[in-house]
């Protein structure tokens, strides 16, 4: 069985280079310290690792702790400040296309590059069972096992929104949605336009009657195909799939044109009270006309703090500009996924369409304040372009991220206590506004060091296990597979994969398993 070390630098291993502090030194490529969205860096703790021992450096951050005690809600007052390199704050995020897309990689036989993989996606594409608010808002979950040596353990922060009964689609908001659609002779591959066409067809069957839909596509140029349309007979629904019955692939990828006039139809067709949001359909390889990511991001800005609309990112394609995609709905306040077959398209556009399209928070960012009494380092896995600076955590100007009905985020932490630590370990505390008042609103919970002693792979429940192959895979395709403790070979990531599979029944699990797999013999 291969190991994953050996494809790294031995330098790199020696010297711990890659295992940075949650803060993290921010990623140029994907606007980490992109100011309009007040993320920024905030520090980072390079420092080698004390005694040489397996695992990641301390986070490196400072700013206002929350206090003590089980669960809280409702606003936090100020408490005293924690000790500095003791926070993390970053803005939560929903986004899934990354494991999908690494997964239709690895099907065709190739490995996806290091910097399309972004743990936390892989992690956020599994079910992971935590318990729903009665109302709106957020649950907040903490659990953890232990990783086999050094005091090292797995800390897992979960968030959840209450998730649409069947009989509440006629209760919420309608929505207003601008599809742009990428027409380019690249979308002309088997897997491109028409499984779009196709997707586009199960959206119009699921949307309800006092929705309204708006087509615009894109290649050297854009076009409007069809203006906002209420969707509340046959008639209209008929019009809308004969348009996209109509789509024919053309030439080259003018992205910032289609953008542009996505975004121009959306705002003539606002509709007041409603879920206003363009949804974007595209394999994201920009290639004439203004191929400057900037221009295209400044547009998508100034059009989200205007007007509110929302972006929502669905990406096509054996070649995809992933980056590109990610920064857009970044941008844009929304989320991003990936199709490569019928069975995806339909998850994403019939059976989780509501948490797609609606609103159950803005603005939502997470800060975990770990304690120094007992706490000697951790890292955030994943997040890279997501850290929000401490102080800003309750600053309301600064963006976070946007969730929808039913979504789960989780944050992994890898976490080593100080010898015979005992007590609590860290408070971690979701901040988010309302979709519409934007009243802001908060829940907290503290997770003790008694509920890190089990064993990882013998005595932790199911789904924290699943949550745990996932990192360490999606770190092992990064080349960082020594940012994680105690590391298992990708033959065993697939092995507990198959065993989380065979207790839960989970597919997804199963999927997983073969994924790795099949990642381990191109290895």
């Amino acid at each position: 069985m291969r190991r994953w070390g050996r494809r790294l630098a031995a330098g790199l291993v020696a010297g711990g280079v890659l295992l940075t502090g949650c803060t993290g030194s921010g990623d140029t490529e994907n606007l980490a310290d992109d100011s309009s969205r007040g993320r920024q860096d905030a520090g980072r703790n390079d420092a080698p690792m004390p005694g040489g021992s397996n695992g990641p450096p301390a986070g490196a951050k400072e700013g206002a702790q929350q206090g003590e005690g089980g669960e809280r809600k409702g606003e936090v007052e100020d408490t005293a400040p924690v000790e500095p390199d003791y926070l993390s704050t970053f803005a939560l995020d929903v986004d899934t296309a990354s494991y999908s897309y690494a997964r239709r990689t690895i099907n065709d036989g190739r490995m996806p590059a290091a910097d399309t993989v972004r743990p936390e996606e892989f992690v956020n594409s599994f079910r992971q069972g935590y318990p729903q608010p009665e109302g709106d808002g957020f649950t907040v979950t903490a659990d953890g096992a232990r990783t086999g040596s050094g005091q090292w353990s797995l800390l897992r922060v979960g968030l959840a929104t209450k998730e649409e009964p069947p009989d509440a689609a006629e209760r919420r908001a309608p929505a207003a949605l601008t599809f742009v659609i990428d027409i380019s002779g690249s979308m002309d591959e088997p897997g491109r336009l028409d499984l779009v066409k196709s997707s586009l067809r199960k959206a119009v069957g699921k949307l309800r009657a006092k929705d309204s839909v708006s087509l615009v596509t894109f290649s050297d140029e854009a076009t409007t195909v069809l203006p906002m349309t209420r969707l509340d007979g046959d008639g209209p629904r008929d019009d809308v799939r004969d348009a996209v019955d109509g789509l024919e692939p053309a030439d080259s990828t003018n992205l910032a044109a289609g953008m542009r006039k996505g975004y121009e139809e959306a705002v003539e067709g606002k509709r007041k009270g409603a879920t206003n949001r363009v949804v974007l359909l595209s394999d994201a390889l920009a290639n004439t006309g203004d191929t400057s990511a900037e221009t295209i991001l400044d547009q998508i800005a100034t059009h989200r703090a205007e007007h509110g609309i929302t972006l929502f990112g669905v990406g096509v394609g054996s070649d995809y500009g992933d980056s590109l995609m990610e920064r857009l709905t970044n941008k844009g306040d929304g989320h991003t996924t990936y199709v490569s077959t019928e069975k995806e398209a339909q998850k994403v556009f019939v059976d989780e369409l509501p948490r797609n399209i609606d609103l159950r928070a803005r603005d939502a960012k997470a800060q975990v304040a770990f304690d120094p009494s007992t706490v000697e380092q951790f890292r955030l896995i994943g997040y890279d372009n997501r850290k929000v600076a401490d102080e800003d955590f309750r600053d309301d100007r600064v963006d976070g991220g946007e969730i929808g009905p039913g979504h789960t985020v989780t944050a992994l932490y890898a976490v080593q206590l100080k010898e015979g630590a005992s007590g609590k370990v860290a408070t971690s505390t979701v901040r988010w506004l309302e979709p519409d008042s934007r009243t802001p609103h908060e829940e907290s919970r503290t997770v003790g060091t008694e509920t890190l002693r089990g064993d990882l792979w013998d005595e932790a429940e199911p789904r924290l296990r699943l949550t745990a192959v996932a990192a360490y895979f999606a770190e092992s395709l990064r080349g960082r597979e020594h940012g994680l403790p105690d590391t298992p070979t990708l033959g065993q990531l697939a092995g507990y994969a198959r065993d989380i599979a065979s207790r839960t029944e989970d597919k997804a699990a199963s999927r997983l398993a073969d994924t790795i797999s099949r990642a381990d013999e191109l290895g």
